[in-house]
């Protein structure tokens, strides 16, 4: 693992930029200009060619359009959008993000992004039609279509459809008066067949159909994996298999009767829920434990299920909680549900400790691996909570994208999320295409860093309102494989910024980035194209006594690296952070910064302390330095409350921001 900590070093003056740096503001956004050779007209003129419109989400919308020409990269896309048939003023979007020509290599992998635009429309309603509107604008002129006017609606939630079949399921050990139809165990249920123990277990004479509920009742399901004529129907292996079709109007849905909890205990089988053959399936309201995986949705190049809802759900003392990693998975929706590692609870460090020689207490083992893991598009993971995992949520580390524009990694949602100690990453939006939306996230406690991409294939990744709290190895974002498109807006990092490799095409606006006094530098630019921006962020430099001299890395696009004191002179060689500030914690209401395991020992030398998010205040203090040193972003921070956009996550005023699983002990720790 690769990371930017750098030994003291005398400032090397650049002269790379002096008369060649040329700040423009278009369509909002600072673009970094430098000298081209001579190119004819017809290849600086843009001309749009296939405009995609990619799966929506309950909330947001995703748009490609591919373009050829537009050499010296000058042409915009402008974004309006509005309710449709409300007829009202059309309101200004984020431009969408000019792509092309970067390189990825990494593992294997070479792959070179098409010449493109791409973006979203941000925080819209569910359930709800709109009009959308594309400028496509070129200084040196627009062949063809230069202007893309489209309705398209955003998803509703999926909900159980009136009329469907009801099938009651009760517990071996229930004792009551039953609902019928009624059947011995979910298998006989789903399969519409009794008494279908041993070789029988596979007999299904009246599957469920669309539209059918099954209600579970309350009381424990737990299969006994060898026990040949076992109630619940799964004998040997233990696992569920759901094979049948629901459809969008009427989804098939597996939910709690609500006459006490349904707890579906794994007894330690590898695989609980196989779920790889269904669609539209919905399951909410049961608790799963003691299971490898709980849901396995999807395995690469083989199958996977679509259209899945797992929502309002318990997870304990399991593996991995809910995953696929086939391209044909779409519109999953995880949401408001519980998961609970089973990692180390009391203490924090990280799977590459032991490999790195910091540590005498070995590598962390694989107790648990990841709570979410998805590919393919559509999907939305939103407010859950989830501790003790290796990885929290991750988008699956695919490799290439696959040609078909169906089996591509776009348009995936994770936001409102609560995320309590991790062995290695908060969120990981490694082999994400574009449009991968990583918003309002809180994260405390990760050993080796806050968010990975390594890579993303294009962009954009959109890294905004997200909060990361004692990350004390690796540092915020890790940037592997040379990502482009990363787009990081209103973050605060109370943690170093400055892991991983060199890589193209990044965007960082209005953040907040807070060093904690350990032996490395607060923030590195490693920036292989002229048109990457740092601009109106927060720094606090590292002030320990390990700390280095130089707090700012620079790595120029011509391969020149450099370290500065201080931010005006990393603004004077390099033309980033011209409107950047140094803050302090007292921008903060009430927020210390975290403390290293042992004071005046290497970073990460021993396990680390654990925090919890309810004793800690992001709140920014009203009169601090980081109010109103914003710039404005449209469809980013349209609601500003002051003179200017606040910097970090949180905007003074603001409403307070739910994080995790919504109606329940709001304010409480759930991983206790």
């Amino acid at each position: 693992m690769q990371k930017y900590y750098f030994p003291r070093e005398d400032v090397r003056k650049i002269s790379y930029f002096k008369g060649r740096v040329l700040p423009n503001l278009i369509g909002g956004f600072v673009v970094i200009l430098f000298l081209l050779p001579h190119l004819s007209p017809a290849q600086n003129k843009v001309q749009g060619q296939k405009f995609i419109v990619e799966p929506p989400t309950l909330e947001n919308l995703g748009f490609e359009w591919y373009i050829d020409g537009d050499e010296n990269r000058n042409a915009t896309v402008k974004v309006e959008y509005r309710i449709a048939g409300s007829g009202n003023k059309w309101k200004k979007g984020m431009p969408l993000l000019r792509i092309g020509g970067e390189h990825i290599e990494r593992a294997g992998i070479n792959y070179t992004t098409p010449h493109m635009f791409a973006g979203s429309i941000l925080e819209v309603n569910p359930n709800t039609k709109y009009e959308a509107r594309f400028t496509l604008e070129d200084p040196d002129g627009v062949e063809g279509e230069a202007v893309k006017e489209i309705n398209v609606s955003t998803r509703a939630e999926p909900k159980a459809a009136s009329g469907g079949r009801i099938r009651h399921v009760y517990s071996q050990y229930y004792t009551g008066e039953k609902e019928k139809p009624n059947y011995p165990g979910l298998v006989a249920a789903y399969g519409g067949s009794e008494n279908t123990k041993g070789d029988w277990n596979v007999v299904a004479e009246d599957v469920v159909q669309p539209g059918d509920i099954i209600k579970i009742h309350g009381g424990l399901y737990q299969g006994v994996l060898l026990n040949y004529p076992d109630w619940h129907n799964i004998p040997f292996d233990g696992t569920y298999f759901f094979t049948a079709k629901g459809t969008a109007e009427r989804p098939i849905v597996i939910e709690a009767a609500g006459d006490g909890e349904v707890i579906f205990d794994g007894a330690g089988a590898a695989i609980l829920f196989n779920v790889m053959a269904t669609e539209h399936h919905i399951f909410q309201g049961l608790t799963f434990r003691n299971a490898g995986r709980v849901f396995d949705a999807g395995r690469k190049h083989l199958a996977g299920a679509s259209d899945l809802t797992i929502r309002n759900c318990r997870f304990e003392n399991v593996g991995e909680g809910i995953v696929t990693e086939y391209a044909g998975s779409k519109n999953f929706l995880i949401q408001d549900n519980v998961l609970l590692g089973r990692d180390d609870r009391y203490r924090l460090y990280g799977w590459s400790a032991h490999r790195e020689g910091l540590i005498p207490y070995g590598t962390h083992l694989l107790d648990s691996y990841y709570g979410i893991k998805v590919y393919g598009p559509g999907h939305v993971i939103a407010h859950n909570s989830i501790a003790f995992f290796h990885d929290a949520i991750g988008i699956s580390t695919y490799g290439t994208p696959e040609k078909e524009q169906e089996l591509k990694a776009v348009s995936i949602d994770i936001y409102n999320n609560d995320l309590h100690l991790m062995v290695d990453d908060f969120i990981e939006a490694d082999g994400g295409v574009h449009n991968i939306r990583i918003m309002r996230n809180r994260g405390v406690n990760a050993a080796e860093n806050g968010i990975s991409a390594q890579p993303v294939f294009g962009g954009p990744a959109y890294y905004i309102r997200n909060i990361l709290y004692n990350v004390p190895l690796g540092g915020a974002l890790k940037i592997h494989g040379g990502v482009p498109g990363l787009t990081a807006y209103h973050n605060t990092f109370i943690t170093e910024n400055n892991a991983g490799s060199k890589y193209p095409n990044s965007n960082y606006r209005n953040n907040l980035i807070l060093g904690t006094d350990g032996p490395v530098n607060v923030a590195a630019f490693p920036f292989t194209t002229a048109y990457s921006v740092a601009d109106y962020n927060g720094y606090r430099p590292n002030q320990g006594h390990q700390s280095p001299e130089n707090q700012f890395i620079w790595f120029s696009p011509r391969g020149e690296q450099a370290g500065f004191k201080t931010l005006m002179s990393l603004t004077k060689a390099s033309g980033l952070e011209a409107h950047g500030i140094t803050v302090d914690y007292d921008i903060f209401e009430n927020l210390q910064k975290p403390i290293q395991a042992m004071a005046g020992t290497p970073l990460g030398s021993r396990p680390g302390p654990v925090y919890h998010a309810v004793d800690l205040n992001f709140k920014l203090n009203p009169r601090g330095k980081a109010v109103d040193a914003g710039i404005f972003i449209p469809n980013v921070n349209d609601n500003f409350t002051g003179k200017a956009p606040d910097l970090g996550a949180l905007e003074v005023g603001s409403p307070p921001v739910i994080y995790g699983v919504r109606g329940l002990n709001q304010g409480h720790e759930f991983y206790r």
